[in-house]
């Protein structure tokens, strides 16, 4: 029997918009996906990166009449993102405000036909406005997507640390490798090519389970190192060779 649809409202979310005749061009030098996909879906995930390729932030694009919502981690996160992004701008005409605390709420288990979250089919749907759904405790959807395999922004990716592939983002559809350059484009390119990823985030339970940010030993060696975690499961950075 399928699970029952319910929906959560997520922690600390903010939004930075940004409007101008500059807008969609801004963006598309900066972030990792190609934000044309927006004429065909409702939703872009991508993340913006620092010139080493390093992860900075993720965050999920939406448009409305010209305007771009970057719906993102909230409070100091969202202000950090744009302080950088605003350096870019130099004679850019765009607009850009930052709402450092928004609602958002997600919704499971149920057909997602407005804002789809474009990372993972079983990850339903984003909103700024409450779903007509049950409400289930935040526990309830980070079990949910640690068991898929997905980072929840830097509570799993380290800024200026980690990089998209050993973080599943290329596996997340919020990567474009055909759009041409933006920041970091070269390592995640070469990563890509090479076949540098060694180590990658995945789900861990029982033994291998510990606090977030405790190293992870097997057989005496260093495994991995804890990200995130909800009760019986874990989200891991491992290296590929104890899979």
């Amino acid at each position: 029997m399928a699970e029952k649809a319910f929906y959560t409202k997520l922690k600390n979310r903010g939004v930075v918009r940004i409007s101008g005749v500059d807008a969609a061009g801004f963006l598309q030098g900066l972030i990792s996906n190609d934000i044309a996909l927006l004429d065909k879906q409702p939703c872009v995930y991508a993340c913006f990166l620092n010139p080493q390729g390093k992860f900075l932030h993720d965050f999920f694009i939406t448009e409305q009449m010209g305007t771009y919502y970057i719906e993102c981690e909230g409070g100091a996160r969202a202000r950090d993102l744009a302080e950088r992004l605003s350096k870019f701008r130099l004679r850019a005409k765009i607009d850009l405000q930052c709402d450092e605390t928004v609602p958002v709420y997600v919704g499971v288990n149920v057909r997602a036909e407005k804002n789809p979250d474009p990372r993972h089919p079983e990850m339903g749907f984003r909103s700024f406005d409450k779903p007509e759904l049950e409400e289930k405790p935040f526990d309830v959807w980070d079990r949910h997507r640690i068991l898929l395999a997905v980072p929840d922004g830097s509570r799993d990716m380290i800024p200026e640390k980690s990089t998209l592939l050993e973080s599943n983002i290329d596996t997340l559809n919020g990567i474009s490798w055909e759009k041409g350059c933006y920041v970091g484009q070269e390592l995640t390119a070469r990563m890509n090519y090479r076949g540098l990823a060694k180590k990658h985030l995945r789900t861990v339970r029982g033994e291998l389970l510990r606090d977030p940010g405790a190293e992870i030993i097997i057989n005496g060696k260093l495994a991995g190192e804890m990200r995130s975690r909800c009760g019986d499961v874990g989200l891991a950075l491992m290296k590929d060779e104890f899979n």
